[in-house]
């Protein structure tokens, strides 16, 4: 009975409800946007053009591996079990991931599913793959390494044992730390220990060479500490990789230390730090003060190093993350540039240990102010080879929080992820403190195409699957307020094909003049015209409306121009925007933006935490009304605006909630453009915008009513159809034929709701049982009707009927979405959800669907016909004098076996090698030698090898005898000529005197 009464008393004749029947209500999860958990490794394959990231297992979400492409490209690979990601590697058409239970997971880039674990015979400690091979060299913690058959999927024979073991026995806790191959010598393999380094060859099958780091007393070391200085000490292996030629190898320790080395005779070129160099000599260099007196600065570890090189492998670069103070503020990227390779056979020493010590140059990479750099990921224009590290056009910086910093390389200038990194990405590049929804007009959302300086694209692989079109709705657009000030938007959809998948941003910190203390509380945008106005907690309300930019290219200074109660900000436009959304407008207020609304018709209302209410005309633009709640009271005529004077002293009301609304107020028989304010103590208070006879608008208080506690939701409903009332375009242009809007308003509390008259009609009325509403809004499904759609705190989403707000339907949602940021999450006219599911990730839901997960992405990311590129090998003066070749196949027999059947990358190649043999064969007859060469076995093949190179040194050695032969016989021929030629002079001479 109690709802039959509630549809009386709203002054509501019909139940908008009617055709919604509880089996509709069924929760669908359309999509996921944004990282689940802290991110923890990154890899980019610049062959496919992917970009492949790793998070770790937290309670926020279990550890999984995200994907991404072009535009909206994006596939989720889940791990097999609960686990965090330690590494991730692309290999060819495959993604190899070692987890923190020391499980190896193969995924297909093809199927985008997993193919195949493996568990190794111990904890795996590094991991080692190269696109040329079908295997994964796995080192351990007890200093083994052990071979993982991707293409065949099983382990491989090879084990390497724990070498560093085997030449100091007397060595404990030895594992693997790092692993590498040569960049030109795919048989040279670069271990590193945690007490050495060691070069092993698989052509001999032995260690070559040994490094150890020693320092001897009075050596101040990496991080010059003068309490150990006095006793010889060795510093543990952190990193050691590869010279991108392989003419030096680099180590780095655990005390920040850098030590350059000659892997040919295994001596020590140079140790040194980024600050200081010769660490390793007596006397070296001093200790960094402390903040205190009489103390010294410990330094950052080197997280990870990497030799950078240009398009000439040989001029090359250091790229360090760490082996900073940590007394310093700024602790970005360091990048040592070491210039052009010296020539190592005509090379002294001295000039060899001078490249180490007297670099071209070294600067840093700046990321944010004591923010730590604890990896990178390179992103190289084409080539895979080189450690990932050859000719790469920008980095992409993981911190120590598990944000992101983006920068171009070598220069380190900040690189605006907008448009170059997928949508995800944005939610920690960086954080995401606060997200608003606004429902544009699809054909408003087609034309809002930012046009913004911008370099070449980093992600270009993948393609999208096709999804089913939605040409008649209206795009869900997000808008994410970032750390550092700056606004994103986008489209979310509806699970649908996205036609404009173009970011577009904002910057505050322009908008504000200033780069600190900008942070954003909230943000309203305006789905028929596209403007934006965003608010932050020291009271600024900047505006934004969509334009060309006039000073495109051009840094100009700010000219301050203030009227009407708001300061112009025309002249603060990004100079990198051509098109897009540009700073219109900026208010000046009195503590925390509260409430904020921007209307279709050119409105916009803002509320701030000292109880203020701001109305503005943007067709000025000006301020129109400013006025605290507390001067209302004494112009409320009905009802009371207060409850009590002691209420008032003790509870502080400021604005929660504002809506614009076209409708009749009670008693009145015309209608008008009216505001709606919330405030937190549960009052509303109604507002009239009335024209002026010079074209302007005034703002009349009508009136207020007192509910029962904060007010998070505000809907003007039409009484006789249940649609929306809202102050649309086309329902002022009615205001101007006489049109009357009989309408009502919907208000919704944290502990109930009530459907009344405005301003103060007594209504219908109901309170939620023992739980707390954190958002709502009246939702609509597609002809059936209207009903209330709220999120509770016990986890569920409820749908009420309109107006007799009877319960239709109850889901859980808390399995899903964080139910203790409901209160942030977002309800739309059309039914979806957007809430958060952690930290940095949010959830699109839809409560008209029929309980399934659609999150799956069947999106493409493996391109067939990019092919990587040849492998770098050595030249063709190492292989003449002496230097054993060897090849990818060559591997595959070394480390499968020779029982080893031939891989799928192996039967390809001879195919293609077969057809093209027959090709040749159809042009010339085929000589018997290249059958016989058909047939030949592993071993046989290289014999053949060295007898082939033999050959070439004996005809090499004939011609060079030939060659001296021939010297000579000139030579003679010269002396004869030359003594003819003399005996002639001679007796011509002779001749002459005696009269001949």
């Amino acid at each position: 009975m109690a709802h039959l009464l509630r549809g009386k008393q709203s002054g509501i004749q019909k139940d908008f409800s009617a055709g919604l029947d509880p089996q509709l209500f069924a929760i669908d999860e359309v999509a996921r946007y944004g990282i689940n958990s802290q991110i923890s490794a990154l890899a980019y394959d610049p062959v496919q053009s992917i970009l492949a990231v790793g998070t770790n297992d937290t309670q926020f979400g279990g550890g999984q591996i995200y994907v991404f492409g072009q535009s909206r490209v994006s596939v989720v690979l889940p791990l097999p079990r609960k686990s965090s990601v330690k590494s991730i590697q692309f290999v060819a058409d495959k993604l190899v991931c070692i987890d923190s239970k020391s499980e190896i997971s193969v995924f297909s880039l093809e199927s985008s599913r997993i193919v195949s674990t493996y568990t190794p015979p111990g904890s795996v400690t590094a991991l080692l793959t190269d696109p040329t091979l079908d295997f994964a060299l796995v080192g351990l913690q007890n200093g083994d390494i052990v071979a993982y058959d991707l293409d065949r999927q099983h382990p491989a024979p090879l084990r390497i044992p724990n070498l560093w073991k085997q030449q100091y026995p007397k060595s404990r806790l030895t594992s693997v730390v790092t692993l590498s191959f040569h960049p030109r010598d795919i048989g040279s393999l670069l271990i590193g220990y945690n007490t050495g380094a060691v070069i092993y060859s698989f052509k001999v099958d032995k260690a070559i060479r040994f490094f150890q780091y020693e320092l001897p007393p009075g050596a101040p070391g990496g991080d010059s500490d003068p309490t150990a200085s006095s006793i010889r000490r060795y510093p543990r292996l952190t990193q050691a990789i590869w010279h991108p030629t392989g003419t030096f190898l680099l180590t780095g320790h655990e005390d920040s230390s850098l030590v350059a080395w000659d892997p040919k005779d295994g001596r020590k070129v140079l140790a040194r730090t980024i600050q200081d160099t010769n660490v390793d000599e007596p006397g070296g260099a001093a200790a960094i003060r402390g903040v205190t007196p009489g103390t010294f600065a410990l330094k950052c570890p080197l997280f990870r190093i990497a030799w950078c090189s240009k398009e000439n492998p040989d001029d090359t670069g250091l790229l360090i993350a760490g082996g900073t103070p940590t007394t310093s503020l700024e602790k970005g990227l360091t990048f040592v540039d070491l210039g052009q390779t010296p020539n190592y056979t005509t090379s002294s020493w001295q000039i060899l240990s001078q490249y180490f010590e007297k670099p071209k140059r070294q600067h840093t990479l700046p990321t944010p102010l004591n923010a730590e750099v604890v990896d990178f990921c390179l992103i190289p224009r084409r080539s895979p080879h080189y450690a990932g590290s050859h000719d790469p056009i920008a980095v992409i910086a993981m911190l120590a929080s598990g944000e992101l910093v983006t920068l171009s390389f070598p220069s380190g200038h900040a690189i605006n992820p907008t448009n170059q990194l997928h949508a995800s990405m944005s939610y920690v590049h960086p954080f995401i403190n606060r997200i608003d929804l606004a429902f544009v007009e699809r054909t408003r959302w087609l034309g809002m195409v930012e046009n913004r300086s911008k370099g070449p694209p980093i992600l270009r692989g993948g393609a999208e699957a096709k999804h089913s079109m939605m040409r008649y709705a209206n795009r869900n657009t997000l808008q994410a307020a970032h750390a550092d000030g700056t606004v994103r938007m986008w489209d979310l959809g509806h699970g649908d094909e996205i036609e404009n998948q173009t970011m577009i941003q904002v910057d505050m910190t322009r908008a504000v003049a200033r780069s600190d203390n900008v942070d954003i509380s909230k943000m309203s945008m305006a789905g028929a015209t596209g403007e934006l106005a965003v608010g932050l907690k020291t009271g600024e309300i900047a505006i934004f409306r969509w334009g060309h930019n006039k000073d495109y290219g051009k840094e100009i200074r700010h000219v301050e121009a203030r009227g009407f109660g708001l300061e112009s900000i025309k002249d603060r436009a990004e100079p990198t925007v051509k098109e897009g959304l540009l700073p219109l407008t900026m208010f000046e207020g009195q503590g925390r933006v509260t409430a904020l609304k921007m209307s279709d018709v050119g409105f916009a209302a803002a509320g701030f935490q000292h109880g203020t209410l701001v109305v503005i005309d943007l067709r000025g633009p000006a301020v129109i009304y400013q006025a605290g709640l507390d001067e209302l009271t004494s112009q409320s005529k009905r009802g009371t605006f207060r409850r009590s004077n002691s209420q008032t002293q003790a509870n502080a009301e400021w604005p929660t909630c504002i809506e614009f609304g076209v409708m009749s107020l009670e008693n009145e028989d015309y209608s008008s453009i009216l505001l709606f304010v919330g405030t937190n103590l549960g009052r509303l208070a109604t507002f009239k915008l009335l024209p002026e006879s010079n074209g302007g608008y005034s703002v009349k208080f009508v009136g207020s009513s007192a509910l029962d506690d904060r007010i998070i939701a505000i809907a003007p409903i039409y009484a006789e159809l249940g649609d929306p009332a809202e102050a649309t375009q086309s329902a002022v242009a009615g205001l101007r034929e006489g049109r009357k809007v009989n309408g009502v308003a919907l208000i919704v509390t944290t502990s109930g709701v009530k459907i009344f008259r405005p301003p103060a009609a007594k209504g219908a009325h109901k309170t939620f049982d023992e739980v707390f509403c954190g958002s709502a809004a009246v939702v609509r499904y597609q002809a059936a009707g209207y009903a209330l759609l709220g999120l509770f705190g016990d986890g569920t989403a409820k749908t009420y009927s309109i107006p007799s707000l009877k319960q239709i339907a109850s889901a859980n949602v808390s399995h899903i979405l964080d139910a203790r940021r409901f209160a942030e999450a977002i309800v739309t006219p059309t039914g979806d959800l957007v809430g958060w599911t952690g930290p940095s990730e949010i959830a699109l839901l839809n409560v008209w669907g029929t309980g399934s997960d659609l999150t799956r992405s069947l999106d493409k990311l493996l391109n067939v016909e990019a092919l990587p590129p040849p492998r770098p090998t050595i030249s063709n003066v190492q292989w003449m004098t002496g230097t054993l070749h060897v090849t990818p196949a060559d591997m595959d027999a070394l480390i499968g076996g020779p029982n080893r059947p031939p891989s799928k990358r192996m039967v390809e190649q001879r195919r293609a090698e077969e057809e093209q043999q027959r090709a040749i064969k159809r042009s010339a007859t085929s000589s018997s030698s290249s059958a016989e060469k058909e047939g030949e076995g592993y071993w046989a093949y290289m014999q053949r090898q060295m007898q082939e190179r033999t050959q070439n040194l004996n005809i090499m050695g004939d011609s060079m005898d030939k060659v001296e032969e021939s010297s000579s016989n000139w030579a003679d021929d010269v002396n004869k000529f030359v003594s003819k030629q003399k005996k002639k002079a001679v007796m011509g001479f002779v001749g002459s005197k005696l009269g001949f």
